[in-house]
């Protein structure tokens, strides 16, 4: 029996006005010519409508790993699961999509499998990640992707020499150190622009250089030398430099990174981002990569849960401390390490695995630094036992890993290391529990890392409970300071590593009482230094000569947050940023207080000035220079008078057009003044002067009848 399809009501009215019969219609008999259809809607026609079927094309998703085991039926499903756990940790396999072929003789795989991800992206990744991955002593992967299978087969039988290209020499990244004028470079971010500049001082103000808009979504960075700006963007990071402007170099694939970090010699990139866990009750998973800054390659990387980059290898979600690889070895960026649970891993740049495959076992270790300049590690384990196991520093030599010296230090609440920017010294501040336990009071070990047999040489301060606010090195000098007290105004106390012809006995130099200081910026070049008074001193600065023992000036910039030198230490910057709703912006000084110019800025974000790499002259060339530095500063001084006269003449200029200005507004209301000389003569009655002495005064008296009033009065 037929299935009787029910009739829209408008078909039969139609039907009905036309006397036509429906039940005698035989509808499977009606063809309708051909592209037409009469406003009948298909039952097909949503199927047209749809979206296209998506239909696979090429193969670049899938890659071929090559050296597997030769492996029986029994061992099939144990060898899938290994490589798929291997490569599911890269990205996301498709359904059916590992295959590992067969041999139909043998019943052995035939040594090769291959892998279907959803992305070619995820493809590419594997394949740099693990060719060359070796799963056991016999078995090196080679791993290739799926099209370049057809490339390998065409390859000529015999071989011929590749075409020479023409060289073409890139572009001079470090040209903007040889500016003729001898100028810095800084970067600034305020609102959604991102700017670089020179700055200018001898013509007071900056000179523009580059400027972008939305050029980051996070934050801008230096390399370390100064040759690369780095952005911060969701899918990864960025590198920019250029001979006049500032071009793309290199991206660095990385979803939703937070935080960078070069390597000292701008070798090695790492990249760091924290993903939210699916379960709450989870750490959140951290993934750190490290690139290659030239290539932009994956060279390794490290996941895992929060917990396992935790310094000592605890802490929660908030726990992660940045950097989390410390960098060692001076600029040849050799090693780098980290600190886990009871463990310090060292990592050598050449295989990028640990040293001798092994951590340093170190009980409870809690922090570590890398000296600047040599491959030698200052680590601090806390007191063990209620204070039966002193807490200790020990100093190791990397990548022997052996102990150079190590110093027990008995009831030891907190330990702060700070070396000296040349490896020379190394400063560890003790905070020590007095006998009761209730108080605690701060001394000093100055190891000498240079001398035979490294002596540590105590130091303690005059007022033992005096609270330490801040240290700091000089740079590239033997000389150090300290903030310290717990007054509203602490003292300042310089201190030397040396003292005339005795090098081996740590001497006050000064102590500087009742300071609004709170935070020290020495100059990068040494001798001068910031006395700055930061957050609660509203901006409170002092600029001191160290060689000298004399004040050089004193300033304020309000609420300044951040103070910072620029490389060769002639100008310093204080900055308020967008942690203030007012006032954002910098000011430029000189290096002895004199304030030059100022810029403001709303929603300033960043201030940084551009790092500039190690001189490549001699110690002994740079004291011949010192020496002889009158004979060299002729020239620039002679530049600096030309300048001066300049800007004198610019001044003049200015003050110039200024009076022109005036006298040509003077003018103007003359004009307009004589204009309405006739009106004016009109108000007074036909007098025409302007002068009030050709008036006489006179007076006239003027009687008005203001209001009348009737009153009848009764005389009862």
């Amino acid at each position: 029996m037929a299935e009787v399809i029910p009739m829209p009501e408008e078909i039969r009215a139609t039907a009905t006005r036309l006397n036509v019969d429906l039940a005698s219609l035989d509808l499977d008999s009606i063809k309708l010519p051909p592209g037409e259809d009469f406003g009948i809607i298909s039952d097909d026609e949503d199927l047209k409508e749809g979206e296209p079927l998506e239909v696979e094309e090429g193969f670049e998703n899938i890659i071929v790993v090559d050296n597997l085991p030769l492996v029986p039926k029994e061992k099939f499903e144990k060898l899938e699961g290994v490589i798929r756990k291997l490569y599911s940790q890269i990205g996301v396999i498709k359904e059916d999509g590992l295959w590992m072929p067969v041999d139909p003789e043998t019943g052995k795989t035939f040594g090769y499998c291959f892998i279907a991800y959803n992305t070619p992206q995820e493809a590419e990744l594997a394949k740099e990640k693990t060719h060359l991955y070796k799963l056991d002593r016999a078995h090196i992967f080679s791993v290739n992707m799926f099209e370049d299978i057809d490339k390998f087969m065409k390859v000529p039988e015999e071989w011929a020499p590749p075409e020479a290209k023409p060289y073409v020499p890139g572009e001079n990244l470090q040209k903007w150190l040889m500016d003729e004028k001898a100028r810095d470079q800084f970067v600034i971010r305020s609102g959604s622009d991102t700017e670089v500049l020179w700055n200018d001082a001898r013509h007071l103000k900056p000179e523009p250089v580059y400027k972008r808009a939305y050029w980051t979504e996070s934050f801008v960075q230096w390399s370390p030398l100064g040759t690369y700006l780095a952005t911060v963007h969701r899918q990864g990071a960025a590198i920019w430099g250029g001979a006049t402007t500032f071009n793309r170099l290199m991206r660095y694939a990385h979803p939703q990174v937070k935080l960078i970090d070069f390597s000292p010699g701008e070798k090695y990139l790492v990249t760091y981002s924290s993903h939210e866990p699916s379960n709450p009750r989870d750490t959140h998973r951290v993934v750190i990569n490290l690139f290659d800054v030239r290539t932009g390659k994956v060279l390794r990387d490290f996941k895992g849960s929060a917990d396992e980059f935790a310094v000592g290898g605890t802490g929660g979600v908030s726990g992660v401390s940045w950097p989390v690889f410390r960098w060692g070895g001076g600029k040849d960026d050799k090693y780098f390490a980290r600190i886990g649970k009871n463990v310090i891993s060292v990592y050598e740049t050449q295989t990028f695995g640990l040293i001798d495959k092994k951590s340093v076992k170190v009980d409870n270790v809690v922090d570590f630094s890398w000296s600047p300049t040599d491959p030698i590690i200052a680590l601090f384990v806390p007191e063990l036992g209620g204070g039966n196991q002193p807490a200790r520093v020990s100093l190791v030599e990397i990548p022997s890993k052996g102990e150079l010296r190590q110093k027990n230090l008995f009831s030891v609440s907190d330990c702060k290391m700070y070396w000296q920017s040349n490896g020379e010294y190394l400063a560890v501040k003790v905070d020590r529990y007095t006998k009761t336990k209730k108080s605690t009071y701060t001394g000093f070990e100055l190891f000498r890392i240079k001398e035979r047999d490294i002596p540590i040489e105590v130091l303690e301060l005059e007022n033992k409970n005096d609270k330490i606010i801040a240290f700091a090195w000089e740079p590239k000098g033997h000389r150090f300071a300290v903030i310290h007290g717990d007054n509203p105004r602490p003292d300042v106390s310089f201190y030397s590593m040396r003292t005339g012809s005795n090098t081996v006995k740590v001497s006050k130099l000064t102590t500087l009482k009742a300071k609004q200081a709170n935070a020290l910026y020495w100059s990068p070049s040494g001798r001068f230094i910031i006395l700055a008074g930061l957050k609660g001193f509203n901006g409170q600065l002092e600029f001191y000569n160290v060689d000298d023992l004399e004040t050089m000036a004193q300033a304020e910039h309000f609420m300044a947050t951040d103070v910072e030198w620029d490389p060769t230490g002639r100008y310093v910057v204080t900055a308020v940023t967008s942690v203030h709703e007012m006032e954002n912006g910098f000011n430029v000084w000189s290096f002895n207080g004199k304030l030059l110019y100022r810029i403001l800025k709303d929603h300033f974000f960043q201030f940084l000035w551009r790092p500039r790499p190690p001189s490549f002259l001699t110690p002994e060339k740079e004291e011949e220079i010192s020496k002889n530095l009158k004979k060299y500063s002729k020239k620039y001084e002679a530049e600096d008078q030309d300048v001066s006269l300049l800007l004198s003449e610019q001044d003049r200029e200015k003050r110039k057009m200024l009076k022109e200005e005036w006298e040509r507004w003077i003018g103007e209301w003359k004009r307009y003044h004589e204009d309405e000389k006739l009106v004016r003569q009109k108000l007074r009655d036909g007098e025409a002067s302007d002068e009030e002495e050709e008036y006489e005064a006179k007076e006239v008296e003027i009687e008005e009848v203001v209001d009348v009033t009737e009153e009848v009065v009764s005389f009862d």
